[in-house]
């Protein structure tokens, strides 16, 4: 089940970039940055393989997948502004967002303030959360769209440019193809087994919660 659930939400993915290009980047990493649990190490190593056939540039995969997390970080900020600690408390189980990750995202914006907006968005799972307490807070909001587009520039250039390389070497390279096709099922029971915990993880803490 899991897997077809895999299979489904790569589709879903790859689906909306080939239909709409930059405008699917930025809205699949909108929905991502909107807590809603999109994974980006799917979204963007895929628009770099599309930049290798020759879609659309690097730079611009990178900076649609930056406005569409600003795009959806600006929800997410909205949230944790006007319904604050208790609003995701009582909604975020709907999306998987349990209390320790409010807690944690919490502690980390705390330990470093404003600068946890730049490095949270170079961190997988944290980057997802992390407009929660920055609204709660109230950061000034141009400086938070800033660091928001930098930090989330960086991390959308990094994993398309290695979706990029992957898609250059796929076709040139038997090696690599070799190896792929050689370790192709410890790959996907690895996500597998990722994705399972995930949900059980934050599933377990929801119904300890509804009790």
């Amino acid at each position: 089940m899991i897997h077809g659930i895999l299979g489904a939400l790569a589709a879903f993915i790859i689906a909306t970039i080939s239909a709409l290009g930059l405008g699917g980047i930025a809205l699949m990493m909108a929905i991502e940055s909107a807590c809603i649990p999109l994974p980006s190490e799917v979204i963007m190593p895929f628009a770099g393989y599309m930049v290798s056939l020759g879609h659309f540039s690097l730079i611009a995969a990178a900076t649609a997948g930056a406005i569409g997390c600003n795009l959806g970080s600006a929800l997410a900020y909205a949230v944790g502004q006007y319904g604050g600690r208790p609003f995701v408390e009582r909604w975020g189980g709907y999306l998987l967002i349990t209390r320790q990750d409010l807690d944690w995202a919490e502690r980390f914006f705390a330990r470093y303030g404003s600068a946890a907006v730049f490095i949270g968005r170079l961190l997988p799972v944290v980057r997802t959360f992390i407009a929660l307490p920055a609204g709660v807070a109230r950061m000034p909001l141009v400086k938070f769209h800033i660091y928001t587009f930098v930090g989330s520039w960086l991390w959308c250039f990094a994993l398309a440019y290695i979706g990029m390389k992957l898609g250059q070497a796929w076709d040139s390279d038997p090696t690599l193809q070799s190896i792929m096709h050689r370790f192709d099922a410890v790959i996907v029971a690895l996500l597998v087994v990722a994705i399972a915990f995930y949900l059980w993880r934050h599933l377990r803490h929801r119904v300890r919660r509804d009790r």
